[in-house]
């Protein structure tokens, strides 16, 4: 299936035209028909002779009615520009091909209706100078009459030439299906219309609702009046959906597959033409239209916040409308769904600048390298799919930058607490303002320090000056007498508590036994051969004597053999050696 709009001023022919095409009736309501004038977005289908199926989306002509008009050629790719013989180029004409260029809409047919009411080649060549210059400029031309049928074979026929031009559409894309319509069916609930631009949708999908974030299950599906199991792009269809209230879902929402997109209400933009414009304005994309802040960054680019946010991406095509003065602005190209906020003295400037090199073609190195470090699943909802494994994805400049960061904090800790083991992990993740923790562990990698156990170390042992000679003092008695551990008066002397033990154990200088209690490293080698001299099982006190210790050294020190497997505590309270 195709999906075409109909454009041009009212009264011009266009639901005639898509009459006479299909058969149906485009003009829903009775005052349309009443009035013969189409006030809303109108649709209807039919089967070409080659078997392709074409959808045709209505819209009205008349000034009063372009918001509806636009929500209708928001999300379609091709459009029948009708012109009548009889009047020519009018005001609508205008502003509908000012809409549709600002949209990048390049395919579509130029229609002069009513060619039995006066000679149509001075209405073509007048529709033919205004298209010059546009995106339409240059789409084929066909002369009809609805009233007598003149033509239509050869618009059927241009039609189908046409329709077969248009690039496919990605059937594997994230869903973004623009509502146009919501209405309740009686035993149905609630069913909504759109045109689906890319993806596919089935029975049983679990949806969202944009911009409630409403959970939106898909009940059943309809496209060109059958039930269908599975729809995919593109094409017009009917999604009837279970649990969602009429007054949850209206036109201008989305339905979006979960967890694939952003929404946002700040973007930069490049602005087709360059040039100023109003501060207040309108933005309408698909079939939404949201007042819109603008904020001139560039010549060309702007900073836009929404009043309600959009699930955008980039190269997005929208435009900018200026409803009190009833004329469409522009065009936009969306360069970027999460840019960062300008809170600096010419951080404008310098935002724009950036800007200039972007072109609103999703690359996800480029936004990598601009970002330093971002969500790998975050970058695919801006629609730049990486290439590379997540979750987290950091640019190789911006990880050298952390890593020398990350150096300098661990030299700034050292500094600070030279008693410490090692760094923190949380303190360093704090630092360097990571999003993740999990982060550290590359990071640290690249600045050459080890994490392990929650802490960063570069693998030294230095102990500062005063502590390394009170150290070596310790050192010097216990050679000479390897289990008599200095008192804690004595520690006291020496300037030494049990913060500097840790770090002396943790340099290989001392061995703790406990709080305020250290013996050397080799202090298990020196007392098993005394140990081995006693008869066997042998008591707490004959183990003193043998080491020439008091009882404050030896039960912690037989408690830490044989918890290394080299004694065995008996269950009368004496000790034998493991041999």
């Amino acid at each position: 299936m195709r999906v075409v709009a109909t454009a041009g001023h009212v009264d011009h022919g266009k639901s005639t035209l898509i009459r006479r095409l299909t058969g149906m009736e485009t003009d829903r309501w009775a005052e349309e028909r009443r009035r013969g004038l189409t006030l809303d977005l109108g649709f209807a289908w039919t089967e070409l002779a080659d078997g392709c199926s074409v959808a045709f989306v209505d819209v009205p002509g008349h000034e009063r009615f372009v918001p509806n008009m636009l929500a209708g050629v928001g999300p379609v790719p091709a459009v029948l520009f009708v012109v009548a013989a009889d009047e020519g180029w009018m005001p609508q004409s205008d502003e509908h091909l000012d809409a549709l260029h600002a949209l990048g809409v390049s395919d579509g047919l130029l229609v002069i209706t009513r060619s039995d009411l006066a000679d149509p080649r001075p209405a073509l060549e007048q529709a033919r100078r205004r298209l010059r210059g546009t995106s339409l400029a240059e789409i084929p031309s066909v002369l009809v009459s609805g009233r007598t049928g003149a033509g239509f074979d050869e618009l059927a026929a241009a039609l189908d030439a046409m329709l077969h031009r248009l690039p496919p559409a990605d059937a594997d894309a994230d869903v973004r299906l623009w509502i146009d319509r919501a209405f309740v069916i009686r035993g149905a609930g609630t069913v909504v219309t759109g045109t689906l631009q890319g993806g596919a949708v089935r029975v049983g999908d679990q949806l969202a609702i944009t911009p409630s974030g409403l959970d939106a299950p898909v009940r059943a599906l309809h496209a060109l009046g059958t039930a269908e199991e599975s729809i995919s792009a593109p094409a017009r269809v009917a999604v009837n959906l279970r649990g969602v209230d009429l007054d949850q879902v209206r036109r201008g929402h989305a339905l979006i597959t979960p967890g694939r997109w952003l929404t946002t209400d700040v973007l930069d933009v490049r602005l087709h033409p360059a040039g100023g414009v109003p501060r207040e304005l309108v933005l309408h994309i698909g079939s939404a239209a949201v007042p819109a802040r603008v904020r001139p960054l560039g010549t060309d680019t702007a900073r836009l916040t929404l009043q309600e946010a959009l699930p955008l991406r980039i190269g997005d095509r929208a435009l900018l409308r200026d409803p009190g003065g009833h004329q469409v602005r522009g065009g936009i190209t969306v360069l970027d769904v999460r840019p960062p906020p300008l809170r600096r003295r010419g951080a404008a400037r310098l935002r724009a600048e950036v800007l200039s090199g972007m072109d609103g073609t999703p690359d996800w190195a480029d936004e990598l390298r601009r970002r330093g470090i971002v969500r790998a699943d975050e970058l695919a909802a801006m629609g730049a799919t990486p290439s590379t494994a997540g979750p987290w994805l950091v640019s190789a400049q911006h990880r050298a930058e952390l890593a020398a960061r990350l150096r300098e904090v661990f030299a700034e800790h050292r500094r600070a607490h030279p008693l410490h083991e090692g760094m923190p992990s949380g303190a360093a993740a704090r630092a360097l303002d990571l999003p993740d923790r999990a982060l550290l562990a590359g990071i640290a990698a690249e600045a050459r320090l080890h994490l392990a156990a929650g802490r960063l170390s570069d693998g030294t042992t230095a102990l500062p000056d005063r502590v390394a000679r009170a150290v070596e003092a310790i050192r010097s008695g216990l050679r000479e007498h390897p289990f008599r551990a200095p008192t804690a008066e004595e520690l006291a002397e020496l300037g030494i508590g049990d913060r500097e033990l840790a770090a002396a154990e943790r340099t290989g200088a001392l061995l703790r036994l406990g709080p305020g209690l250290a013996l050397l490293p080799d202090a298990e080698r020196t007392a098993l051969p005394r140990l081995a001299e006693l008869a066997e099982p042998f008591t707490l006190s004959e183990a003193k004597r043998a080491l020439d210790t008091t009882r404050r050294v030896a039960v912690p020190l037989l408690e830490m053999l044989a918890r290394r497997g080299r004694t065995r505590r008996l269950p009368d309270g004496t000790h034998r050696l493991v041999r």
